[in-house]
C-alpha cells in the first residue's frame, strides 16, 4: 500500500531533524545526562518538527539501547513506538479530545505504571484547543505528576495556552525552516525516490512551503504524479499558482496603469483554473521584494524570496515605482486578501483591486482653500502685535471690553423690551446654549470653535453672548457668520433673537486661545473638504 512521502520520510532520530539544532542538541544532552523534565512545551508554525521531536523524545527516554541521545531504532521499544503499538506512548489530539472528561480519563490512567518502558509519555498535540475546564483538570497532574509520567505539549498558537500551564513546562520554540535547508532535504528525498527534481523546482517548492517541511514534502508528492520532470513550471501548475511570466505581466500592467492588460491576464489565469487567492499572495510577496529593493538595495538580495532569474526583473520594476507607491499597493493587496476570504466571488474582488491599483495612487484631499483662515490669522497677529503692553513695574494688564451686535436677516426684528431700561438681574441664563453651539458647529464648523467657553443669557427677544475669544468679535461682524448663528439659535429656541456679544480678555489670554482656535479651524476646514471629496 502506498504511503505518503511526508509520513514515509518523517525523521526518526534527532539527527534527521533539520534547522532546529538548538532544540535537538538540548534534548539530546538532557537524555544523555538523565535529567529530562517532567513536562515540555513545543511551539512553532506548522511543519517545523514539533510532533516529530515529541515522538523521538518519547522513544529516546524509553529506548533500551540509546545512542548519544538518539533512539536506536532497533529494539522492540523503538519498533513498536514507530508502528504505534507501544502503549506507554499515548498521543492525544486536543482538537478532537478537548473536553474536561478526556483529561480526567488521562489523569485516571496516569496512576498506572508503564508496561514496558521506563516512562509513560503523553503527547498532547494542538494543546491550545483544550477547553478551560480541560486545562484546569490538566494543571494539577502536570504540577505534581508521578515520577514515571512525562508530558509533551505541542501547539501552533502559544498565546492561547494559559500561563499556569506554560510555567510548568520547559519551552522550546521551533523556528521556520530555511528555504535552502528545505530545498536540500527534498532534493535528497527525490533522489531516494528516483524522482527527476530540478534545482529550480526544488527552490520553488521550498519557497511555497513557507518554512514548513511537511508542506514541502507534500507538494513534492503531489508534483511527482503531475509531471515526469519536476521543475518550477510544473510546481507552479501543481500548486495552482501563477507562473513567473503571468505574475510579472500583471506587475508590469500595474506599473504602467494598464488596467485592460491586467484584466486580460487575470481572465487567462482564471480560465486555467488558477487560484486567485494564491495569485494575490504571490503579488504581495513580489511587491514585498520590490519594497525591500527600494528600501535596502545593498542587502535586498539576502532578504527577498525569489528565483535567481527573477532578481533582475524585480530591479527593473523597482526602478519604475517609488517606495511610497509600492507600500500603498501592498496595503491594497493585503486588504484584498482579507476580503477574498469572505467574498462570494473572489474574481470580482480581485479584479476590483487590480483596477484600483492601475488607477494610480489613492486620491488625497488637495486644493483646500486656506486663504480665508490665513487672512484671519494675519489680522489676529496684527492686533496682538499692536496691542499696548504693560511696562515693567506697571499694574497688571487689564482686559479690554469689546461689544458687537448683529441682526443679519433682511427682515428687522422688533425689540420686545427697552434694552436701555434692562437690569442685569432681568437676564435669564440660556440653558440650551450647548445645543445651540452643536447646531452652529453643523452649520458653520470653521467659526464654531471661536465660541468655546462662551455662555449666553436671554431677556425678551434679546440674546446676550459672553465670549472669551476676541477673534470671534471680528467674525461676528461678517454677515454670513452672524446669519448662521441666528439660524442655529432659531432652530433650537424656536424664535429669532437680536444678538449681542461681548468679550473681556487680555492680550496674553488671547494669545493662549489663538493657537487652539486656529488649529480647530484648520481641522474643520479639512474635514469639510474630505466630506465633499467622499461625496
Amino acid at each position: 500500500m502506498y504511503k505518503a512521502l511526508y509520513r514515509k520520510w518523517r525523521p526518526l532520530t534527532f539527527d534527521d531533524v533539520i534547522s532546529q539544532e538548538y532544540t535537538t542538541e538540548a534534548l539530546k544532552n538532557q537524555i544523555i545526562s538523565g535529567k529530562t523534565a517532567h513536562a515540555y512545551l513545543f511551539t512553532g508554525s506548522r511543519g517545523t518538527g514539533k510532533t516529530t521531536c515529541a515522538r523521538i523524545l518519547a522513544k529516546a527516554v524509553n529506548c533500551r539501547n540509546m545512542k548519544d541521545g538518539n533512539p536506536c531504532l532497533e529494539c522492540d521499544i523503538c519498533r513498536d513506538a514507530d508502528s504505534g503499538a507501544l502503549t506507554d506512548i499515548v498521543e492525544i489530539d486536543a482538537a478532537s479530545n478537548n473536553g474536561v472528561d478526556n483529561i480526567r480519563d488521562l489523569r485516571d490512567a496516569a496512576v498506572y505504571t508503564p508496561e514496558r518502558g521506563a516512562y509513560k509519555i503523553y503527547i498532547i498535540d494542538e494543546v491550545h484547543m483544550l477547553s478551560q475546564g480541560a486545562f484546569n483538570a490538566l494543571l494539577k497532574i502536570m504540577e505534581e505528576p508521578p515520577p514515571y509520567v512525562k508530558f509533551i505539549l505541542a501547539t501552533t498558537e502559544i498565546h492561547k495556552v494559559p500561563a499556569t500551564i506554560v510555567s510548568r513546562c520547559q519551552r522550546y520554540d521551533f523556528r521556520r525552516i530555511k528555504a535552502e535547508d528545505i530545498a536540500k532535504r527534498i532534493s535528497y528525498i527525490a533522489q531516494q525516490e528516483e524522482l527527476n527534481l530540478t534545482e529550480d523546482g526544488a527552490a520553488m517548492i521550498a519557497k511555497l512551503a513557507d518554512g514548513g517541511m511537511r508542506d514541502a514534502v507534500s507538494l513534492l508528492d503531489q508534483c511527482s504524479v503531475c509531471a515526469e520532470v519536476i521543475n518550477a513550471e510544473s510546481v507552479s501548475a501543481a500548486a495552482g499558482i501563477a507562473g513567473r511570466d503571468y505574475l510579472y505581466d500583471m506587475l508590469d500592467a500595474v506599473s504602467d496603469s494598464d488596467a485592460p492588460k491586467a484584466l486580460r491576464v487575470t481572465a487567462a489565469l482564471y480560465d486555467m483554473s488558477k487560484d486567485l487567492t494564491r495569485l494575490c499572495e504571490e503579488l504581495i510577496t513580489q511587491l514585498r521584494n520590490i519594497m525591500l529593493i527600494k528600501a535596502s538595495p545593498d542587502t535586498a538580495e539576502k532578504l527577498i524570496v525569489c528565483m535567481p532569474d527573477e532578481l533582475e526583473r524585480l530591479r527593473a520594476l523597482a526602478e519604475k515605482t517609488d517606495l511610497s507607491t509600492v507600500m500603498d499597493r501592498l496595503s491594497v493587496l493585503q486588504e484584498c486578501r482579507e476580503r477574498m476570504q469572505r467574498a462570494m466571488n473572489k474574481r470580482v474582488e480581485f479584479e476590483m483591486t487590480l483596477i484600483k491599483l492601475c488607477s494610480g495612487p489613492a486620491k488625497t484631499v488637495q486644493g483646500i482653500d486656506n486663504s480665508e483662515i490665513y487672512d484671519k490669522i494675519k489680522q489676529l497677529e496684527d492686533k496682538i502685535a499692536s496691542a499696548p503692553r504693560a511696562a515693567a513695574g506697571q499694574a497688571p494688564e487689564q482686559p479690554e471690553v469689546l461689544e458687537a451686535s448683529a441682526a443679519p436677516s433682511d427682515e428687522k426684528i422688533v425689540p420686545t423690551i427697552d434694552i436701555k431700561k434692562l437690569n442685569p438681574e432681568d437676564i435669564v441664563n440660556c440653558e440650551r446654549w450647548g445645543e445651540i453651539l452643536e447646531e452652529f458647529k453643523n452649520i458653520n464648523p470653521a467659526v464654531a470653535g471661536s465660541l468655546d467657553g462662551s455662555f449666553a443669557g436671554t431677556a425678551g427677544n434679546y440674546i446676550f453672548i459672553k465670549v472669551k475669544n476676541r477673534f470671534f468679535m471680528d467674525l461676528f461682524k461678517v454677515k454670513e457668520n452672524a446669519n448662521s448663528l441666528e439660524i442655529a439659535i432659531a432652530k433650537v429656541l424656536g424664535q429669532r433673537y437680536i444678538m449681542k456679544a461681548s468679550c473681556a480678555t487680555t492680550v496674553n489670554e488671547q494669545k493662549n486661545l489663538a493657537e487652539s482656535i486656529i488649529k480647530k479651524a484648520m481641522e474643520s476646514k479639512i474635514e469639510t473638504a474630505v466630506e465633499k471629496e467622499n461625496a
